[in-house]
């Protein structure tokens, strides 16, 4: 395995790093690519996936929300990588979403790259950047914060 092999995390280890599951897993893989700081996830958007059934029919476009919300995935797996194996199974919850921009749609055929990155970090509040981009145009960006919490009550 080389370098930058060992920084790619498949679908089965961003499951075993985050709680989300199909339908609203959105995120397929992850690469690090600044430990603690830095990842980009990737999410293959196809036809099937559920919410194309209604938005909008004979024009599918990925909501802005999911897109948001694949960001914020990818930002709780890097948080959780990053704190080490004594955090894994531990909940990562959306506390805001500020300057939010959507610039272009994204629809199916499109690998959407999520580029997120660290802005803060005190003790279980995470705050992110993230910008999602489709064959190098921004789509989407948004700042965020999450709170990482002990347990799933």
């Amino acid at each position: 395995m080389s370098k930058d092999d060992s920084d790619i995390i498949d679908v089965n280890r961003i499951m075993e790093l985050i709680p989300h599951r199909y339908p609203i897993l959105l995120v397929d893989r992850l690469r690090v690519t600044k430990p603690g700081e830095t990842a980009i996830g990737y999410k293959n958007v196809t036809f099937n996936e559920p919410h194309f059934q209604g938005h909008f029919p004979g024009y599918p476009v990925m909501p802005g929300v999911l897109i948001i919300e694949a960001m914020a995935q990818t930002s709780a797996a890097l948080a959780i990588k990053s704190l080490g194996p004594e955090s894994e199974g531990k909940v990562v919850f959306f506390m805001s979403i500020d300057n939010a921009r959507f610039r272009k749609p994204v629809t199916p055929g499109d690998v959407l790259e999520l580029h997120v990155t660290k802005l803060q970090a005190r003790a279980s509040v995470w705050k992110f950047e993230g910008k999602a981009i489709v064959e190098g145009k921004l789509c989407a960006e948004a700042e965020f914060s999450a709170m990482v919490m002990n347990d799933k009550k």
